[in-house]
């Protein structure tokens, strides 16, 4: 099996965080952890901004900002459609 790249790693990283990486490319990954300070701090930098992100409180948009995104959306696809 052949060695991973810190680059490839990044592309990884949300599938392995979320655990969908098949048994041999999450060993690939560990093997790579466990010799890679970078990546090792880089993959905890990714775990506390998850977390962070997961505390934050949902806002919901008012009445004026939902009518103006769906205005916008409307008139994005009445383009693309060429109407």
């Amino acid at each position: 099996m052949d060695e991973l790249a810190c680059r490839d790693l990044v592309e990884r990283v949300t599938d392995y965080l979320e655990g969908v990486l098949g048994p041999e490319e999450t060993e690939r990954v560990n093997r790579h952890l466990a010799g890679c300070d970078g990546c090792t701090a880089y993959v905890e930098q990714v775990r506390a901004s998850v977390r962070a992100s997961g505390a934050l409180p949902a806002e919901v948009p008012s009445a004026q900002a939902e009518a103006r995104l769906l205005d916008i959306f409307r008139t994005w696809t009445a383009e693309r459609q060429g109407r």
